[in-house]
């Protein structure tokens, strides 16, 4: 089995990339943004809470998250793999993937960080915003998410940086040429 964690800033392109590497290598892909964006469509009491939550721009709480993260994982018995997006944000929620993997005898076997400059980071969002409609685009909303992601999220980096685990790649130029990247990553980690 092989595990990856996509890692970067709303808007740096985490969805477009884990596409193409499901695509690729056949990994199920766990994304917390679609398991919130699906119980909230689904008007769960979960989605209600995490509808609040999100418009107002902050992080779900690291419990929710990780109960819907192993449901989500127990709902594919088969996957030869997960591509993790969106999560860890939080250093306790990596320690509680690294728990919960190891209780399965698995582990995460690369953190593709995906850098893109803040300004690349808001032209995106910008763009995306004029065709998705999503809440969390607005720009009062997106300048919470971005600080959120350098006050808190940034720090799950060191975690698996002291793993060896960390491959940081240029997420701005050409999304192929950025595929290649990931995938130069990808098959050296599967070595």
């Amino acid at each position: 089995m092989f595990n990856l964690v996509i890692f970067g800033p709303p808007g740096a392109g985490k969805g477009t990339q884990s596409a193409k590497i499901i695509d690729k290598y056949r990994l199920a892909h766990i994304s917390t943004g679609d398991m919130f964006r699906m119980h909230i469509s689904q008007n769960t009491a979960l989605g209600q809470k995490v509808k609040q939550i999100l418009a107002d721009g902050l992080l779900v709480p690291d419990s929710i998250t990780i109960e819907m993260l192993e449901e989500e994982v127990q709902n594919n018995p088969d996957a030869t793999g997960f591509i993790f997006d969106g999560f860890p944000r939080t250093v306790p929620q990596a320690e509680a993937l690294d728990k919960f993997l190891e209780g399965k005898s698995e582990k995460i076997d690369l953190v593709l960080q995906l850098d893109v400059t803040e300004e690349e980071i808001k032209n995106r969002i910008a763009e995306r915003k004029k065709v998705s409609g999503r809440a969390d685009d607005d720009e009062d909303k997106l300048i919470k998410r971005i600080d959120e992601y350098f006050s808190k999220t940034i720090h799950v980096l060191p975690y698996y940086q002291n793993q060896g685990k960390v491959v940081k790649v240029n997420g701005i130029g050409e999304i192929e040429s950025i595929f290649n990247a990931i995938c130069s990553a990808i098959d050296e980690a599967k070595k």
